[in-house]
Protein backbone atom coordinates (compact mmCIF):
# COMPACT_ATOMS: atom_id res chain seq x y z
CA UNK A 1 0.00 0.00 0.00
CA UNK A 2 1.16 3.43 -0.68
CA UNK A 3 -0.60 5.98 1.86
CA UNK A 4 -0.20 9.75 2.33
CA UNK A 5 -1.56 12.23 5.15
CA UNK A 6 -2.91 15.18 4.89
CA UNK A 7 -2.48 17.12 7.63
CA UNK A 8 -3.82 20.72 8.22
CA UNK A 9 -1.75 22.97 10.56
CA UNK A 10 -3.17 23.69 14.09
CA UNK A 11 -4.36 27.20 14.98
CA UNK A 12 -2.55 29.98 14.17
CA UNK A 13 -1.88 33.46 15.54
CA UNK A 14 -3.78 34.92 12.29
CA UNK A 15 -6.83 33.09 13.03
CA UNK A 16 -7.10 33.96 16.95
CA UNK A 17 -6.50 37.66 15.53
CA UNK A 18 -9.08 37.70 13.62
CA UNK A 19 -6.59 38.33 10.79
CA UNK A 20 -6.68 36.90 6.86
CA UNK A 21 -4.42 34.24 6.28
CA UNK A 22 -3.31 33.43 2.80
CA UNK A 23 -0.09 33.92 2.33
CA UNK A 24 -0.02 35.88 5.47
CA UNK A 25 2.68 34.55 7.97
CA UNK A 26 1.85 33.48 11.46
CA UNK A 27 3.42 31.12 13.68
CA UNK A 28 1.23 28.41 15.83
CA UNK A 29 -0.18 29.39 18.85
CA UNK A 30 0.41 27.52 22.18
CA UNK A 31 -2.85 25.63 21.72
CA UNK A 32 -1.44 24.96 18.15
CA UNK A 33 1.52 23.50 19.13
CA UNK A 34 0.05 21.56 21.59
CA UNK A 35 -2.15 20.19 18.74
CA UNK A 36 0.81 19.77 16.24
CA UNK A 37 2.32 17.41 19.16
CA UNK A 38 -0.99 14.96 19.12
CA UNK A 39 -1.10 15.09 15.29
CA UNK A 40 2.40 13.88 15.63
CA UNK A 41 1.74 10.99 18.00
CA UNK A 42 -1.08 9.97 16.05
CA UNK A 43 0.80 9.73 13.07
CA UNK A 44 3.78 8.03 14.95
CA UNK A 45 1.12 5.42 16.15
CA UNK A 46 -0.90 4.71 12.87
CA UNK A 47 3.23 3.98 11.15
CA UNK A 48 4.01 1.61 13.67
CA UNK A 49 3.60 -0.94 11.91
CA UNK A 50 4.85 0.30 7.99
CA UNK A 51 7.01 -1.59 6.24
CA UNK A 52 8.54 1.83 4.40
CA UNK A 53 10.08 5.13 5.09
CA UNK A 54 8.05 8.72 5.42
CA UNK A 55 8.63 11.71 3.95
CA UNK A 56 7.04 14.86 5.02
CA UNK A 57 6.43 17.46 2.93
CA UNK A 58 4.68 21.22 4.10
CA UNK A 59 4.15 24.56 3.01
CA UNK A 60 7.06 26.69 3.49
CA UNK A 61 4.41 29.26 5.78
CA UNK A 62 5.47 29.00 9.24
CA UNK A 63 2.46 27.45 10.97
CA UNK A 64 2.64 24.73 8.53
CA UNK A 65 6.65 24.57 8.63
CA UNK A 66 6.41 24.10 12.10
CA UNK A 67 4.17 21.61 12.49
CA UNK A 68 6.24 19.10 9.83
CA UNK A 69 9.15 20.20 11.94
CA UNK A 70 7.33 18.38 15.21
CA UNK A 71 5.15 15.89 12.80
CA UNK A 72 8.95 14.88 11.05
CA UNK A 73 10.94 14.81 14.72
CA UNK A 74 8.40 11.88 15.80
CA UNK A 75 8.34 9.84 13.14
CA UNK A 76 12.57 10.51 11.98
CA UNK A 77 11.70 12.02 8.75
CA UNK A 78 13.38 14.72 6.45
CA UNK A 79 11.26 17.55 5.84
CA UNK A 80 10.79 19.19 2.66
CA UNK A 81 9.70 22.85 2.09
CA UNK A 82 7.75 23.70 -0.94
CA UNK A 83 6.10 27.21 -1.22
CA UNK A 84 3.33 24.92 -4.00
CA UNK A 85 1.56 23.61 -0.89
CA UNK A 86 0.33 27.58 0.54
CA UNK A 87 -2.83 28.55 1.48
CA UNK A 88 -4.64 30.49 -1.60
CA UNK A 89 -3.69 33.72 -1.78
CA UNK A 90 -6.25 36.80 -0.94
CA UNK A 91 -3.54 39.24 -2.36
CA UNK A 92 -3.56 42.74 -0.62
CA UNK A 93 -5.97 41.67 2.24
CA UNK A 94 -3.47 39.26 4.05
CA UNK A 95 -2.95 40.15 7.06
CA UNK A 96 -6.20 42.47 7.34
CA UNK A 97 -9.62 42.00 9.67
CA UNK A 98 -11.47 39.24 8.03
CA UNK A 99 -14.02 42.17 7.91
CA UNK A 100 -12.23 44.21 5.52
CA UNK A 101 -12.03 41.07 3.01
CA UNK A 102 -16.37 40.14 3.59
CA UNK A 103 -16.80 43.93 3.26
CA UNK A 104 -14.96 43.23 -0.69
CA UNK A 105 -15.29 40.03 -1.68
CA UNK A 106 -17.40 38.55 -4.73
CA UNK A 107 -18.03 34.65 -4.55
CA UNK A 108 -17.33 32.61 -7.48
CA UNK A 109 -20.15 32.37 -10.40
CA UNK A 110 -21.15 28.86 -11.07
CA UNK A 111 -19.99 29.79 -14.75
CA UNK A 112 -16.57 30.66 -13.94
CA UNK A 113 -15.25 28.68 -10.67
CA UNK A 114 -12.02 28.17 -11.82
CA UNK A 115 -10.94 31.92 -13.08
CA UNK A 116 -12.67 33.94 -11.24
CA UNK A 117 -10.46 36.35 -9.19
CA UNK A 118 -12.84 39.29 -7.71
CA UNK A 119 -12.35 42.52 -6.80
CA UNK A 120 -9.28 41.86 -4.52
CA UNK A 121 -5.79 42.93 -6.13
CA UNK A 122 -3.04 39.86 -5.73
CA UNK A 123 -5.90 37.46 -5.36
CA UNK A 124 -5.16 34.21 -6.71
CA UNK A 125 -7.94 31.96 -8.38
CA UNK A 126 -9.44 28.53 -7.37
CA UNK A 127 -7.37 27.37 -10.68
CA UNK A 128 -3.92 29.39 -9.82
CA UNK A 129 -3.96 27.07 -5.98
CA UNK A 130 -5.42 23.98 -8.25
CA UNK A 131 -2.60 23.46 -10.36
CA UNK A 132 0.62 24.59 -8.32
CA UNK A 133 -0.94 22.17 -5.29
CA UNK A 134 -1.33 19.51 -8.09
CA UNK A 135 2.28 19.35 -9.35
CA UNK A 136 3.72 19.16 -5.83
CA UNK A 137 1.60 16.10 -4.93
CA UNK A 138 2.23 14.62 -8.39
CA UNK A 139 5.82 14.50 -8.02
CA UNK A 140 4.93 12.82 -4.40
CA UNK A 141 2.74 10.53 -5.77
CA UNK A 142 5.84 9.51 -8.20
CA UNK A 143 7.76 8.25 -5.46
CA UNK A 144 6.56 4.69 -4.55
CA UNK A 145 9.37 4.30 -2.69
CA UNK A 146 8.22 6.62 0.41
CA UNK A 147 4.83 7.15 2.22
CA UNK A 148 4.39 10.96 2.50
CA UNK A 149 2.57 13.58 4.97
CA UNK A 150 2.10 16.94 3.26
CA UNK A 151 1.08 19.15 5.70
CA UNK A 152 -0.81 22.08 4.07
CA UNK A 153 -3.52 24.81 4.56
CA UNK A 154 -7.54 24.67 4.89
CA UNK A 155 -8.22 25.49 1.29
CA UNK A 156 -5.17 23.92 -0.50
CA UNK A 157 -6.25 20.27 0.95
CA UNK A 158 -8.68 19.73 -1.53
CA UNK A 159 -6.48 20.09 -4.05
CA UNK A 160 -4.02 17.54 -2.40
CA UNK A 161 -7.41 15.20 -2.12
CA UNK A 162 -8.36 15.47 -5.83
CA UNK A 163 -5.16 15.45 -7.72
CA UNK A 164 -4.51 11.78 -4.85
CA UNK A 165 -7.71 10.78 -6.63
CA UNK A 166 -6.61 11.89 -10.53
CA UNK A 167 -9.51 14.76 -10.63
CA UNK A 168 -8.21 17.19 -13.10
CA UNK A 169 -8.25 20.96 -12.32
CA UNK A 170 -10.73 21.54 -15.16
CA UNK A 171 -13.23 19.09 -13.14
CA UNK A 172 -12.55 20.64 -9.76
CA UNK A 173 -14.19 23.82 -9.74
CA UNK A 174 -16.85 22.83 -6.91
CA UNK A 175 -14.59 20.73 -5.42
CA UNK A 176 -14.86 21.30 -1.78
CA UNK A 177 -13.17 18.55 1.31
CA UNK A 178 -13.82 20.70 4.10
CA UNK A 179 -11.59 20.21 7.48
CA UNK A 180 -10.82 21.88 10.99
CA UNK A 181 -7.48 22.90 12.41
CA UNK A 182 -5.25 20.17 13.43
CA UNK A 183 -7.32 17.18 11.22
CA UNK A 184 -5.58 14.27 9.31
CA UNK A 185 -6.57 13.19 5.75
CA UNK A 186 -5.64 9.29 4.77
CA UNK A 187 -5.34 8.54 1.72
CA UNK A 188 -3.98 5.30 0.21
CA UNK A 189 -3.40 3.51 -3.35
CA UNK A 190 -3.56 -0.19 -3.68
CA UNK A 191 -0.75 -1.32 -6.21
CA UNK A 192 -2.41 -4.02 -6.68
CA UNK A 193 -6.00 -2.87 -7.58
CA UNK A 194 -4.95 0.37 -8.08
CA UNK A 195 -7.41 1.99 -6.50
CA UNK A 196 -6.91 5.46 -4.75
CA UNK A 197 -9.18 5.73 -1.76
CA UNK A 198 -10.25 8.03 0.86
CA UNK A 199 -9.81 5.68 3.88
CA UNK A 200 -10.56 8.62 6.09
CA UNK A 201 -11.28 12.50 6.35
CA UNK A 202 -10.94 15.42 8.19
CA UNK A 203 -10.19 13.11 11.16
CA UNK A 204 -9.85 14.90 14.85
CA UNK A 205 -10.08 11.97 17.14
CA UNK A 206 -6.50 12.74 18.41
CA UNK A 207 -7.18 16.39 19.36
CA UNK A 208 -10.08 15.05 21.59
CA UNK A 209 -9.36 15.63 24.96
CA UNK A 210 -10.63 12.62 27.82
CA UNK A 211 -13.68 13.97 29.73
CA UNK A 212 -13.27 15.10 33.46
CA UNK A 213 -13.73 12.24 35.87
CA UNK A 214 -16.78 12.91 38.23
Amino acid sequence: MHDLYVVTHPHAEHTERDLVGGWHDSRLTANGRRDAGRVATALERRRRDASRPVRVTTSDLARCAETAEIVATALGAPVTRDRRLREISFGEAEGRPNAWLAERQVPAPDDDRLDHRGPVAGAETRREVAVRVGACVDELMADREHDHVVVTHGFAQTFVITTWLRIPAEAAGFASFATVPGAITHLRHDPYWRNRSVVTRAGTDHLETAAPRR
